[in-house]
């Protein structure tokens, strides 16, 4: 009889391994994440550019909480997406009167456009490549005014981190890359931060779209 070797299943790469690994850990990642919205100053800023009663795209939600219940909160609507089913089923629950869809971001097309875009925390999970390719995509789903809310690395370049003792990627360009990309795709940075020491370190980006409003 002959043998036939089936080949072993290739390994992902760490940018493909995210999306796994915040569904395997949804739960601790729930426990873990601050609600003390360190965001908070960020958050007041991007929210001051949304129309009163507008709708937020989050793109990687999470479970919703805390960025999403503070828009809530404020009394915006939110349409939040994430690659993770738990963490959206978390979302359904406590925000059911909001929209939640699971989706990755990379293939983003909602077929709609919003008064603001908040990447959290989240983007930066994204290749290099992927990244760029972000922007087109941030610029199909704004109305024209809205705000872009991201966090970045402060440099580019890859590195692993850690999370549930599993790796965790994240990638950055370079902050003159991103104001290009922004600019490329009628954004104007109104707000940026390389290292926020009031916001945990975070590298933060505040854009407003300049599309015309007739689009």
């Amino acid at each position: 009889m002959t043998r036939v070797r089936i080949p072993e299943k290739p390994a992902l790469l760490p940018k493909d391994a995210v999306v796994g690994l915040y569904e395997r850990h949804a739960h601790i990642y729930d426990r873990d994440r601050g609600r003390s919205l360190q965001e908070r100053a960020w958050l007041d800023q991007f929210l001051s550019h949304v129309p009163v009663g507008g709708t937020v795209l989050d793109v990687g939600c999470g479970m919703g909480e805390p960025i999403a219940r503070y828009i809530i909160e404020r009394g915006f609507s939110v349409v939040g997406v994430d690659s993770s089913p738990s963490m959206i089923a978390r979302c359904h629950v406590r925000f059911p009167e909001c929209t939640w869809h699971v989706a990755d971001m990379r293939t983003l097309a909602l077929g709609r456009r919003f008064d603001g875009i908040v990447a959290w925390d989240s983007f930066f999970h994204l290749g290099i490549g992927e990244q760029r390719e972000m922007f087109p995509r941030f610029a199909a789903h704004v109305n024209a005014g809205a705000p872009l809310l991201f966090t970045s690395g402060p440099a580019e370049g890859e590195a692993i981190g850690s999370y549930g003792d599993e790796p965790l990627y994240h990638a950055s360009l370079s902050p003159a890359e991103y104001e290009t990309l922004l600019r490329d795709h009628r954004f104007t940075v109104q707000a940026f931060n390389g290292h926020d020491a009031e916001c945990g370190g975070h590298t933060v980006w505040l854009a407003t779209s300049d599309m015309p409003s007739s689009t």
